[in-house]
């Protein structure tokens, strides 16, 4: 920890760069050193009292680190060798689908006529970005089979949340207050919680031999208290629902709606849509299918497509064509009946250029072979690793593949947790592990289109020496030659120490 009796209020002596501990930058910090210099104006200095009133003026100075331009660049690049990205190498999380970002994508979006206009200007000075937003709507649309679509929300969540906002007030313009949603148990964990969000309750219906819904089960919960299902399709177990036409009915046949968690359209992007399914409202997370930076650590985008009977619902304004020949091509339009913002803005508009422009860049048919690869991907590795771990689900899969970690655990007293610690020593992030919670210590792997068939054997090569370690009882404690060892994470939960130089 930081000596803070040392001169100025820093380190007396700051640890060896290079060493297995980084120093921390306020142990770098010595008196005087700077990163940059402003340059000498020439104008006469006022004092602050005369620029800044009394009552907003700090009584002691702000306790910066002082380092030099050199130490401030090595200390964060040290630090950025030793955290794990999508351009560093395979994300194999199953079902989070975190993927390579082209850097074109990136490059468009710091086009200066893109990056350099406040979200307030008049529509009469944003045609271009007006463009850019209403032809992203039409392409989601025409891939989901959608009528139109809201690009606000700001993540998958959010989304969700709209999604179940545009299903109250459609309830709401027929005159009912219907109280539940329909959920699988298989579902991803943000379905439930959103459900509870937007003021409905939970109904959870079972999955059958084969992964799917149980269609008896929907049966019996089906009534007309339902207002409508939410389901992903393939769905959490990689698996797609076959009787997704006849699940539709059945919920239409109640006066329903069809929400489709738009987390796995990776897999049938190009193939099929879930408007041909029967789905009414669609969420599409952006970074999971059209290759965005992922939402959990910065801008997010989860725009949500509806069906012809639910557009004037959505959220407003909405980025429009106009058809008045001598004025603007583009401009807003707030729906009839709009449930209003659910955005400060109108989304988190650079991430939604990054969309389009992937989009583009791929076009139909390269869309398609994303889908064709990803679930040619999946299916290779679940072939690779069949006998290792245990397959629950044993036949073709989607995008994504579950094994299951229980036999290996009996046999060894190493968990599914275990094998993810594992592999962190062996190069590669974790795949998703104890989910879906309906297989016991389940790894979720999904590869991705993106990874190529030398890294996938490798991420087979190294699930299996992991496996080897576990059945030599040599797995427990792992990692153990990583900068950060295992950590007690139960505890990290309970006794959070959010600064490095807190006290307990």
């Amino acid at each position: 920890m930081t000596d803070r009796s040392a001169p100025g209020g820093r380190a007396a002596s700051a640890p060896l760069v290079g060493r297995d501990s980084e120093p921390t930058i306020f142990e770098l910090s010595r008196p005087g050193r700077a990163s940059w210099q402003l340059p000498t104006t020439g104008i006469p200095e006022t004092p602050l009292e005369d620029l800044v009133p009394d009552n907003h003026r700090r009584d002691a100075a702000v306790d910066m680190a002082e380092v030099s331009e050199r130490d401030l660049v090595g200390h964060f690049t040290r630090l950025s060798h030793r955290q794990y990205s999508v351009d560093l190498g395979a994300y194999p999380l199953g079902s989070c689908t975190m993927k390579y970002n082209p850097k074109v994508c990136d490059a468009v979006a710091a086009l200066p006529g893109l990056d350099s206009v406040h979200p307030g200007a008049p529509a009469a000075l944003t045609q271009g970005w007006l463009a850019t937003l209403v032809e992203l709507e039409e392409a989601l649309c025409e891939l989901s089979g959608m009528a139109a679509a809201t690009l606000q929300p700001a993540a998958g969540a959010a989304g969700e949340l709209t999604g179940l906002l545009l299903m109250r007030a459609f309830d709401a313009a027929r005159g009912e207050q219907r109280r539940r949603v329909i959920i699988p148990d298989s579902a991803h964990g943000t379905n439930p919680a959103s459900v509870t969000l937007g003021g409905y309750e939970v109904t959870t219906v079972k999955s059958d031999e084969r992964g799917c819904v149980d269609i008896d089960s929907l049966r019996d919960a089906l009534d007309d208290d339902v207002a409508g299902m939410m389901l992903t399709n393939p769905n959490t177990l990689g698996l797609f629902e076959e009787d997704i036409v006849e699940i539709a009915a059945s919920v239409h046949g109640v006066g329903g709606l069809m929400y489709y968690d738009g987390a796995n359209l990776n897999a049938i992007l190009g193939v099929v849509r879930p408007g041909d399914m029967g789905f009414d409202i669609v969420h599409l997370n952006l970074h999971k299918t059209f290759a965005t930076p992922h939402g959990g650590g910065g801008p997010g985008a989860g725009p949500v497509a509806v069906a012809p009977h639910l557009t004037e619902f959505l959220p407003g304004p909405r980025p429009v064509r106009l058809d008045d020949p001598d004025g603007p091509s583009f401009g807003w339009q707030t729906p009839a009946r709009s449930i209003g913002r659910v955005h400060g803005w109108h989304g988190n508009a650079l991430v939604l250029a990054r969309a389009l422009a992937y989009i583009e860049v791929h076009g139909g048919d390269g869309l398609l072979r994303v889908a064709e690869r990803a679930v040619l991907n999946a299916n290779w590795i679940r072939t690779r690793l069949h006998g290792t771990f245990d397959v629950p689900f044993d036949r073709p899969c989607m995008h994504e593949v579950v094994f299951s970690a229980a036999a290996l655990h009996r046999r060894t007293g190493a968990s599914a947790h275990d094998v993810a610690k594992g592999l962190i020593e062996e190069g590669f992030h974790p795949p998703t592990v104890a989910f879906p919670l309906i297989v016991d210590d389940a790894l979720m792997v999904e590869p991705t289109e993106t990874e190529s068939y030398e890294t996938l054997v490798a991420l087979a090569d190294a699930l299996e020496r992991v496996a080897a370690r576990a059945e030599g009882g040599q797995l427990s404690g792992s990692p153990r030659t990583t900068p950060v060892r295992r950590v007690d994470e139960a505890r990290a939960a309970r006794t959070l120490i959010p600064t490095f130089d807190a006290r307990r």
